[in-house]
């Protein structure tokens, strides 16, 4: 294990992941749609946000354990859904799946993963873990994705509901980002000055989509993956699919890329157990409010009657603070793991998790509170935040 204790922030883990992991899958990783205007707000926002500090408060026995889906949590923080894991580093799923067991947080696996979910599944000794599933016309295939997730002890769906139709990255076209992959000669050579992440790829079998190579008909290899990849995202997605995915799946179901709060009062009333205020991190519409201005509203709306979760912008434990104060259950990461799995693999991601965990503690105590179960808005100073 290295030693990561010189390592203080999630800026640090970015900064390293930045040197170590291809551009071309650095690129998609860290950036957004079209202007990435939405991509920035999203941690921008936060910073305008400010903290009220309290003093002479006991903050003897603090804790930020929690519970998700009435999962106990050593923070109100799960690793979101990421595509191309396993491109940050190899094997990344399995080892951000090994980080987040270890250190007592939900992990998200992707259906756009590069391991499988019995590859996950196989490697975490059958862990619990969430399985974010996308709606694609070939509804045989997706009844087959949702009975592997049960069989791999899934132990909630995460449905994504914005990405019906892709949003524009310039990134991922300049670079080639494709299916299968069509690298410029500029990346190619960036490639080359990578021999660590090279190593690490030539040291795995696990390269292409887990979920679907293999396991969609028709689809045994890259090329007949793009053909498959172009035309199953399924724009016409509805509540009707919600309801039938819901009666398919029969556990925990969470639904991820709620906006707006007649969406999120839809939401509530589909009977699902959580929502995901987020707007895929800036991938979908640029131009979208960010996630943590758009959260105070749908908290209000529907908090009393589902679990609000959001994510987007997250980059430390003050970040977690707010979102919690201004009405969220729960926050995911996405970015913030993903520099720490490009970094230094599963020692970066729990490096990520401690990081955020200390920072969320420390500012908890700053605040005169003990508990993150205490903190509501009283911690955030008037005129600094967004409300309903």
């Amino acid at each position: 294990m290295p030693d990561l204790s010189t390592i203080t922030c999630i800026e640090d883990l970015r900064r390293i992941a930045r040197r170590r992991v291809p551009r071309m899958f650095y690129d998609y990783a860290d950036s957004g749609s079209y202007t990435e205007s939405t991509y920035r707000a999203n941690e921008a926002d936060f910073q305008r946000i400010l903290l009220r500090q309290r003093v002479a408060v006991n903050l003897e026995g603090r804790s930020t354990r929690s519970t998700m889906l009435g999962e106990p949590v050593a923070m109100p923080v799960a690793l979101a859904p990421t595509g191309l894991t396993g491109m940050q580093h190899a094997d990344g799923e399995i080892l951000a799946a090994r980080a987040a067991k270890a250190f007592g947080v939900p992990f998200t696996l992707s259906t756009m993963s590069i391991c499988s979910l019995e590859d996950v599944a196989e490697h975490t000794g059958r862990h619990p873990f969430w399985f974010q599933l996308y709606v694609m016309r070939d509804r045989d295939f997706i009844e087959r994705l949702i009975e592997r997730a049960r069989a791999a002890n899934c132990s909630a769906l995460v449905l994504t509901l914005d990405l019906q139709i892709l949003g524009q990255r310039h990134k991922d076209i300049k670079n080639g980002l494709s299916t299968p992959p069509k690298p410029t000669l500029a990346n190619l050579l960036n490639l080359a000055t990578k021999p660590r992440w090279c190593l690490g790829m030539l040291g795995t079998r696990r390269r292409s989509f887990g979920n679907i190579v293999g396991h969609a008909k028709g689809v045994g290899d890259m090329g007949s993956l793009a053909a498959w990849t172009a035309e199953q995202f399924d724009p016409r997605l509805n509540w009707a699919d919600v309801e039938w995915i819901k009666k398919r799946w029969g556990g925990k179901l969470v639904l991820k890329g709620i906006m707006d709060a007649e969406d999120a009062r839809l939401a509530a009333q589909s009977g699902a157990d959580a929502l995901i205020v987020s707007n895929h991190g800036g991938r979908q519409l640029d131009g979208a409010p960010s996630s943590i201005q758009a959260l105070p509203a749908i908290a209000d709306a529907v908090g009393q009657r589902i679990e609000v979760w959001m994510d987007g912008g997250i980059r430390s434990g003050q970040d977690v603070l707010k979102a919690r104060a201004l009405g969220a259950r729960g926050t995911l990461i996405g970015r913030s793991f993903l520099y720490g799995l490009g970094a230094f693999g599963e020692a970066g991601v729990r490096r990520a998790l401690e990081i955020i965990q200390k920072e969320l503690d420390i500012t908890m105590a700053f605040c005169g509170r003990t508990q993150i179960d205490q903190v509501d808005g009283s911690v955030l100073l008037p005129g600094t935040y967004p409300r309903p």
